[in-house]
């Protein structure tokens, strides 16, 4: 008997899971699988809102695979040291079989792991399976790689995308090994994160619910998304980041399940989306580094603020700036923020507060429950003109009249910033013209009610343009 091991990382599904797929069909008659998820403590992040949606889902996806007799067993501590007691229970184990992560902390996991592994004579087998392309797959005739996103795109666009498949696990079954004595460490470790979690998104989790997100999308937002994804009151984005930054549904299904709809704007402008995020993982891969330091070099000596009084009232949505503080609220209370309002926040913080980038792309990974490295750092050097293909330093929101344009009405506004909710409408975007009359008429008090703001848009615009080109002279 030879035991073949499934390790799951951020993939948690079973279907259209390469990896698994690869190890089921690996089995021979003689064969059992061992199905294992490691809790490494140098990736948890307790307290935020990414480590408590992350482990919310893998508590879902144990206990949905235990429904369908599949036993998932936890390792816990050291990886290497886990892993060499988890061979020395398990000594007949031969081959093992894992989905890739090719970037940040966990490119140096993996390569570790598999040096390890392949030093005790166990066949290791991995996949790069979480982006419909892998880094190194779009290259310029050159050889090397591109770091603009339309020639980039151009070439993503002509190349097969892979085929969804669902894997059925009734005739492995009688395979799979059930012995949760050798794992109550692991098995304890996790009770005690999902006791310690601030919120429970339980109801939030797993692949029935990304199933169902991905059918409500396509049928009901996808036509119409390039015109309605900018505006935060619709809803009308795909809500499927966070099942896809768990692998609680596969990236080949969302672009296949698209592929199947008519040909829309709305359809045209969302796989554009998918590029972007193969796009930010490709540049990730080839400069590790990003997360702490510019892409471009002319901008690593920026002299960034630090933290301040300013970046904690940044932080929790009180700026005085109401669609700034709307996004930040929403981030706060749900774990998740709207595109759109993204951008503005991070051009914000950059532009008009002049703070260090890293700081808010810092805070985003700890509160965001869709968190991708490569797309957050990504966006974060876009919106701070530091990045490859970023935006120009000179272009910089308005959010007084992006929050006019996006969000007319104040609906998203009065949602998640209700100090603001018996204003006018024209007062919601700018609260600091009310008239002490109408203040006192409506028991508003602009500083005391709502935050004036921290600063004024039209100075830190012209301070922001002053700002970079000297530093750019120098």
């Amino acid at each position: 008997m030879a035991i073949h091991i499934m390790w799951f990382r951020r993939d948690l599904r079973l279907e259209d899971n390469t990896a698994f797929s690869e190890a089921l069909t690996s089995l021979t008659p003689e064969d059992k699988l061992l199905c294992i998820f490691h809790i490494n403590d140098q990736q948890l992040r307790i307290g935020t809102n990414s480590h408590d949606y992350f482990f919310s889902t893998l508590d879902h996806f144990i206990s949905d695979s235990s429904e369908q007799h599949l036993t998932i067993h936890l390792l816990t501590g050291n990886i290497i040291d886990a892993f060499d007691a988890l061979l020395t229970i398990y000594s007949d184990t031969t081959h093992i079989f894992f989905n890739i992560d090719n970037r940040g902390f966990g490119r140096k996991r993996d390569l570790a792991v598999t040096a390890f592994l392949e030093s005790k004579n166990i066949q290791v087998n991995s996949y790069e399976e979480n982006h419909l392309h892998q880094a190194t797959e779009i290259q310029k005739p050159d050889g090397t790689h591109y770091k603009m996103f339309t020639p980039y795109y151009k070439k993503w666009r002509q190349l097969s995308k892979g085929h969804y498949q669902k894997n059925n696990l009734t005739p492995y079954l009688d395979k799979v090994i059930h012995q949760p004595q050798y794992f109550e460490m692991g098995t304890q470790t996790l009770n005690n994160l999902l006791n310690n979690r601030q919120t429970d998104f339980s109801s939030k989790v797993g692949e029935t619910q990304a199933n169902t997100q991905l059918n409500t999308f396509i049928m009901t937002h996808l036509e119409h998304y390039d015109i309605n994804r900018d505006y935060p009151f619709l809803d009308s984005t795909s809500r499927l980041s966070p099942y896809l930054s768990t692998g609680a549904i596969s990236i080949r299904k969302v672009y296949q399940a698209c592929q199947s709809l008519p040909d829309s704007d709305g359809k045209e402008i969302f796989i554009k989306e998918l590029a972007w995020r193969d796009f930010y993982h490709m540049i990730y891969f080839y400069y590790p580094n990003q997360y702490q330091e510019e892409l471009k070099g002319k901008y690593q000596q920026l002299p960034w603020q630090q933290e301040s009084l300013i970046f904690e009232k940044w932080k929790i949505g009180q700026t005085g700036y109401p669609i700034i503080d709307a996004a930040m609220r929403q981030l706060n209370e749900t774990g998740w923020m709207h595109n759109r309002l993204r951008m503005l926040v991070a051009s914000f913080l950059t532009k008009d507060l002049l703070i260090d980038w890293r700081l808010g792309e810092r805070y985003f990974s700890e509160q965001l429950i869709d968190y991708d490295s490569a797309s957050n750092i990504g966006g974060w050097q876009w919106a701070a003109s530091t990045g490859t293909d970023a935006v120009p330093y000179f272009r910089i929101f308005n959010p007084i009249t992006q929050g006019i344009k996006f969000d007319k009405e104040a609906e998203f506004i009065k949602k998640f910033v209700p100090e603001l909710t018996n204003l006018p409408v024209k007062y919601c975007h700018e609260p600091w013209l009310l008239s002490e009359t109408l203040q006192h008429n409506l028991a508003f008090k602009v500083g005391v009610t709502y935050p004036s703001p921290v600063v004024d848009h039209k100075m830190a615009r012209d301070r922001a343009l002053e700002w970079f080109k000297e530093s750019l002279e120098r």
